[in-house]
Order: structure tokens, then C-alpha cells, then sequence
């Protein structure tokens, strides 16, 4: 494992394959780049770059992930909550209206939840975005995928993202017993369906997510992962954050966006706790130095050295200067409008209510991308570990 590997690593393989879908992302690519070139440095609050888009489709959820910041050990949409909070859930026709609104940009499409499959409208959905001319992808649980291949592949979906944290008894305990065993089902199914029908698609790949419940354990899985016929596999070295920083984003919010916090503190889990930096090292570099068919790659990837600080050390940054609110949005399930996709707390809109492109640069969305850009590092105290800091934010030197 070492500092070159990124999400580019995925391309090649796509060129061959694929070239039109390649193109597509190589417009993601560039547009985000666009974003920091023009629109960040020189439009004062606003941009004319959207490269990805985000919806989280549904509150709900048929598995209880233990690390999980919706549906976890402390997660904040569970039981009657997140039964409640689903009959809010965006139409369909509602969805349509949007895509007719962005198409002309091509955004890349990134559909996740809960668990998407329990969205009632998922296959018109993609099917009205793919018509549109977009790329769309699909995070899932994978536990439904076997009952859903044939009419997947038939449709000739994009990509799959589907979540895998270890070998079957260490991911079960993670996920909820049977997951693994679901999933693995799943990629049988969807690989049996490519070949019955002719079709490369849906690209597939695994998103794992390093914790100290399972890192000693990747090995195995990424062994396993080379029967099932995939695109890529993503070791995410986790979001996470302590009580401290917490009470930081906290004031943070309230003093400069005036906004209340909930959903950071679903993520003070604890699961960094423990893990040996130097072994969790060594793991990765075994499966980053095994001969796979398939690309791998760590997020964010780091220097041996530091993947110490990056478990133990939380207030010690390893990427700033987020870059996200210039070229990426996410839509929650209930229509909210919001830059952050695990920290929904500051609502810019709701697309229930206005065309999503004014919301985009409306005042609330400038003021957002203005308080970002003049905060210490170009960042808020929340950001430290977050995803989507980790894969479009400035790396810091050393890390």
C-alpha cells in the first residue's frame, strides 16, 4: 500500500471495458477539478460545477450494522424513529422533476440509504436517470441482489458498491447473521445473469470498512473477493471521531451557521479504539501485494507510519481544505438538500419545495461554502474523518 493508490486506479480497467462509461467519469473527474480551479477561488459563495450527487433514498434499513451511524450502536435512524421518518420519503415524480433539472450537467449518480432496495421506486428510478444519459451507482447491503439479478442486469445497471466487512463469521457478527452468506449469493446470481444475457454490467465492487472488529481479519476477505468476478474493492479506514471533537462542531455550528448537531455523535463509536497501526500496515500491504484481478484501494491511503495517528490521534488532520460543496450535493430521503452526506445537520433546501439548482447556490449554500473556505484548514472541527474529506480534501504533507 502506498500513496498512489486512488479512485483512478478503477479507469483503466473501465477503458477497456467500457469506454463510454469511462468518458463519463473522466467528466466527474475533471468537473470536480474545474470546481477548484474556478468556481472555488473566484465565485464567491457559488459554482457552476456539480460532478456528483448523492441520494439517500430511505431511512430504512434489514440489517443493524454495529458501526453504523444510522442504524448502529449509536446510530441515530432506528426503531419507531425510522419508520416514522420513511413516510416522508421523496415520490418518484418528484425524483424525475430533478433529473430533468441537472441532466444538462451530468453529474455522476450515487444512490445509497438504509438500504436502497427497500426504496419502493428504486427500478424506475435508475431507470429514468440511466435514460437521462447518467451514471448511476447503487450502495447496497447486497443481501436482496440474488431475488433482484436478472432484472438488474437486463436493465444494464452502472455499478454496484456493495458492503463486505470480512470473512463470513467476522463479518456476520458485524453485519447481522447470514449477510455474508446473502451477499456472496448476490454476486453468484448477478455473474450468472451477465452471462446468460451478454452484459459486462453492472460493474460490482466491495466496500469495506476497517474497524477494530475486523482488521485483522481483511486478509481472508480480500482472498475471497477474488471469486467473485469484481471492478474494485475499497478499504475505507473508517469515519470516526470522539466526545471531544464533538462538543467543538457543536459550538462550531451554532456560533457561525447557527445550526444544532445530531448526526456526528453516531459516529463516536469507539471501533478505532485498539487497532495496532503497524499490523493494520502490514495487513493491507499483504492484500495490496497479492496478485488480484481486480483493483484495491485504501481510503484515504496513508503513509505507514500513519495510520497510528489516523486511528488514535482523531484531532490530528490528514486531509483539509474540503472541496466537496463545489461540485457535490446530497439529497436525503426526505428532500433535504445538504453539502455533507453523514452530517446532514445544515439544510440548504428541500426539493419538495424549490428547483434544486437555486437551492445549490442559494444564500444558505453560500453561506455554507464561504463560513468552509475562510475556517482554519478549509475545514469545520466535525471534518477531521470524514469520508468525503478523505477522498476529495488536500492531503496533508507526511500523511
Amino acid at each position: 500500500m502506498n500513496k498512489i493508490d486512488s479512485n483512478f486506479s478503477i479507469v483503466p480497467k473501465l477503458l477497456q471495458q467500457d469506454p463510454l462509461l469511462a468518458k463519463k467519469l473522466a467528466h466527474t473527474f475533471a468537473t470536480q477539478e474545474r470546481s477548484l480551479i474556478i468556481d472555488k477561488p473566484f465565485r464567491r459563495g457559488k459554482t457552476n460545477s456539480l460532478s456528483l450527487m448523492y441520494f439517500r433514498l430511505t431511512p430504512l434499513c434489514n440489517l443493524r450494522c454495529v458501526m453504523c451511524g444510522q442504524r448502529g450502536d449509536k446510530g441515530i435512524l432506528k426503531g419507531a424513529f425510522a419508520a416514522e421518518e420513511a413516510k416522508k420519503i421523496v415520490p418518484l415524480e418528484t425524483y424525475k422533476r430533478l433529473v430533468d433539472e441537472i441532466k444538462h450537467k451530468k453529474p455522476t449518480i450515487y444512490l445509497w440509504g438504509g438500504e436502497p432496495f427497500l426504496y419502493p421506486d428504486l427500478f424506475p428510478l435508475v431507470d429514468y436517470m440511466m435514460e437521462a444519459g447518467l451514471v448511476v451507482s447503487v450502495n447496497t447491503n447486497g443481501t436482496t441482489l440474488a431475488q433482484n439479478a436478472e432484472r438488474i442486469v437486463r436493465q444494464k445497471w452502472h455499478a454496484l458498491f456493495v458492503s463486505l466487512d470480512g470473512f463470513e463469521e467476522t463479518n456476520d457478527k458485524i453485519r447481522g447473521e447470514g449477510s455474508y452468506r446473502h451477499v456472496v449469493e448476490g454476486f453468484e446470481a448477478i455473474n450468472r445473469e451477465k452471462e446468460r444475457q451478454g452484459s459486462h454490467l453492472p460493474h460490482m465492487g466491495i466496500v469495506t470498512t476497517v474497524s477494530n472488529l475486523n482488521y485483522r481479519d481483511l486478509y481472508r476477505l480480500a482472498e475471497a473477493a477474488q471469486n467473485f468476478k469484481l471492478s474494485w474493492h475499497i478499504f475505507n479506514l473508517g469515519t470516526y471521531t470522539d466526545d471531544a471533537i464533538v462538543e467543538k462542531q457543536r459550538a462550531f455550528m451554532k456560533e457561525k451557521l447557527d445550526t444544532d448537531i445530531r448526526c456526528l455523535p453516531a459516529f463516536a463509536t469507539g471501533h478505532n479504539d485498539g487497532i495496532d497501526g503497524q499490523e493494520c500496515y502490514d495487513v493491507l500491504s499483504r492484500i495490496h501485494a497479492m496478485k488480484s484481478d481486480h483493483p484495491i484501494i485504501t481510503v484515504p491511503a496513508l503513509e505507514p507510519d500513519k495510520i497510528d495517528t489516523y486511528y488514535h490521534d482523531l484531532e490530528v488532520p490528514v486531509r483539509t481544505h474540503c472541496t466537496v460543496p463545489w461540485s457535490q450535493a446530497n439529497i436525503d430521503y426526505n428532500g433535504n438538500v445538504h453539502f455533507c452526506a453523514d452530517y446532514p445537520d445544515y439544510v440548504l433546501g428541500n426539493i419538495k419545495e424549490k428547483p434544486f439548482l437555486e437551492i445549490f447556490n442559494g444564500e444558505r449554500a453560500q453561506r455554507f461554502r464561504n463560513t468552509l473556505k475562510e475556517s482554519p484548514d478549509g475545514m469545520f472541527p466535525g471534518c477531521l474523518r470524514c469520508y468525503q474529506n478523505m477522498l476529495c480534501g488536500k492531503k496533508v504533507k507526511g500523511f
